[in-house]
Parts: structure tokens; sequence; C-alpha cells
């Protein structure tokens, strides 16, 4: 995520980006904390409030709220970016549709979406659901109106003890 923000993928400064399960927070607290207005959204109330606090205590701005991310189209709001760093693996093969469904409903007309997820290339047993490319492309591919712009290896740090696993980065557009 940070060579995306540094490479200047997130846009201009006041650019609007959700983090769609957000979690505690910390995608969403150093993006506003480079200047971006952002949402941080999460099915977990105590999640958001950790968030929250971290934002109060350290002076960031950001919106948290306890949030499905299958209906994001009821935050009535749209985005120019939105992140999502380890939910697209939580998610059922039936609830795919309705997840870039929901994407769709947030992000603007040629606006972007970055996914960070658990990768195939990690050993079975180890973490939660392994994705395939095939799969990340096949759930955006089918929804009308998104384009992949990329796939590409990634690696995600995690709590366990290897520290670091294989991902996947998804960059994928909005057409206008």
């Amino acid at each position: 995520m940070r060579r995306l923000l540094d490479a200047g993928w997130f846009g201009p400064p006041d650019a609007a980006i959700l983090d769609a399960g957000c979690g505690t927070g910390e995608h969403a607290l150093l993006l506003a904390e480079h200047g971006h207005r952002v949402v941080g959204v999460d099915l977990a109330r105590e999640a958001i409030r950790r968030a929250a606090a971290k934002a109060e205590a350290r002076g960031v701005e950001v919106d948290f709220l306890v949030r499905d991310a299958l209906d994001l189209g009821r935050l009535g709001r749209t985005f120019d970016v939105v992140l999502d760093v380890g939910l697209f693996h939580t998610l059922a093969d039936e609830d795919r549709p309705r997840y870039v469904a929901s994407l769709a409903a947030v992000v603007r007309p040629g606006g972007r979406a970055a996914v960070l997820c658990w990768s195939d290339r990690n050993p079975f047993g180890v973490g939660p659901r392994r994705i395939t490319r095939r799969e990340l492309r096949s759930a955006f591919r089918v929804a009308a109106g998104w384009r992949v712009d990329e796939i590409v290896a990634e690696t995600l740090e995690t709590r366990l003890p290897t520290g670091r696993v294989a991902a996947w980065l998804a960059r994928v557009s909005r057409e206008a």
C-alpha cells in the first residue's frame, strides 16, 4: 500500500478514498495523514471503535463507520478510490458479485480500486482462503463497468509467524 501511495496512485491529496474492511484503521489513517479525505468501513464495531480512538489520538480526521461492505451504496457517497486490504479473500463465492456491485455503487466513473488479498501461492492449511488470479479477474470481468488493469504478485504483512505472506494486488478501474 505504501508503494501505491508513494507512486501517487491514490490521486491528488484531496482525493476521496474509501477503505473497505478497514479494521482498526491503519491504512485509512496513513492516507488521511497524506491529505486524502478518507472514510473507513468495517462490520466489526470494536475495530471501528479502536480506529476512531487512534484517529483522535493522532489528530487525524477519518470518518470511521460500522457498515456492510456488501451494501456500500447505503453510504450515499461516491469515492475516487477504494482500498481493500484483506477483505476480498474473506468473502464467499456467492458474495463476490454483490461486493463488486457494491464497489461499483460508490466508485465514481473513471475511479479505481486496489484489492490486496491472500494468494494461492501460499501453502495449503496456512491462513485464510487462497485466491487465484483467475478468481480476481473473473469477479471484476463479469461485473459491468469494470476493467482489470493488472493483477501482480505482492506480499501482505500478517501476524502469522512468517510475518509476510504471498498476496495478489489487483488494480481495477470503473469505466467512464
